[in-house]
């Protein structure tokens, strides 16, 4: 816990934010966020604090966990207000992530089009047949959407 005079209460940082106060709490506890203490005891945010909590948000929103969004967030530094260089080391790698996930929902993207229109009028290459439980073979959930050759 790092100790400071001044800064933004847990109120104000929940006010600019449009998270929940009970939410601040909960990402401090899990380590995405850390407050100070003013001389009362009381939580005491840095104003960068209020990108971090909007990377959280943002990150969140493209459905990534809170263990993830915690493992980009530990490469910024807790000791100085991270600077641009800080935060342009970890849109790089997470630009990864997400370009990962966009070519994933492409490809689902197509895989549905084409087996939502096709109105199953050839079962021989629709993607969500299966003939006795054949995909069960090769793990659980829609194995043919998710890449599998149905082919077995």
């Amino acid at each position: 816990m790092k100790r400071v005079k001044t800064g933004l209460s847990i109120g104000k940082v929940a006010a600019r934010t449009g998270v929940a106060v009970s939410a601040l709490r909960f990402y401090e506890e899990a380590g995405l966020v850390l407050a100070g203490r003013n001389a009362g005891g009381q939580r005491v945010f840095e104003p960068s604090d209020i990108r971090r909590i909007s990377f959280v948000i943002i990150a969140q929103k493209l459905g990534f966990s809170l263990k993830q969004i915690k493992g980009q967030l530990d490469a910024l530094p807790n000791n100085r207000t991270p600077t641009k260089q800080d935060w342009e080391k970890i849109s790089r790698d997470f630009g990864q992530d997400i370009d990962a996930r966009i070519d994933a929902l492409t490809t689902l993207k197509r895989k549905l089009t084409g087996c939502i229109g096709c109105g199953c009028l050839s079962l021989k290459s629709c993607a969500i047949y299966n003939a006795d439980d054949a995909a069960a073979a090769k793990g659980a959930g829609p194995r043919f959407l998710m890449g599998d050759n149905p082919e077995i």
